[in-house]
């Protein structure tokens, strides 16, 4: 597995938890504060997180699939985008169980060339 894929996973992970964290607030704001201008704001950032959220679940099958994560984890991993600051410790918990393999990868690779 590259290193590529946990990056690309990485960010899209953070993108995509900043962006539900901005919904919620957006959401708030509009819907029990009922303040004025979060209309826009909420249709804007809503429609961003749900496009970068499929990003990020293709981006999560990829690096699940590749790292071979249970089926639960893989799960977890997948539903992580859709609960605020979820993103953040379970990008987290993953970066650290796959970041063993990618170290292995790299020492193997040198004595096969």
């Amino acid at each position: 597995m590259k290193k590529s894929v946990l990056t690309r996973y990485r960010v899209m992970a953070y993108v995509t938890a900043v962006l539900l964290i901005l919904l919620t607030v957006g959401v708030i704001g509009k819907r029990l504060l009922h303040l004025d201008g979060f209309d826009g704001f909420t249709t804007a950032v809503g429609i961003a997180h749900g496009w970068l959220y499929v990003v990020y679940l293709v981006f999560a099958f990829d690096l699940g699939s590749k790292a071979k994560l249970p089926v639960g984890r893989l799960v977890w991993l997948l539903l992580a985008g859709t609960i605020p600051t979820a993103a953040f410790f379970v990008e987290r918990q993953v970066s650290r169980e796959v970041q063993p393999l990618l170290e292995k990868e790299t020492d193997a690779s040198p004595a096969a060339a």
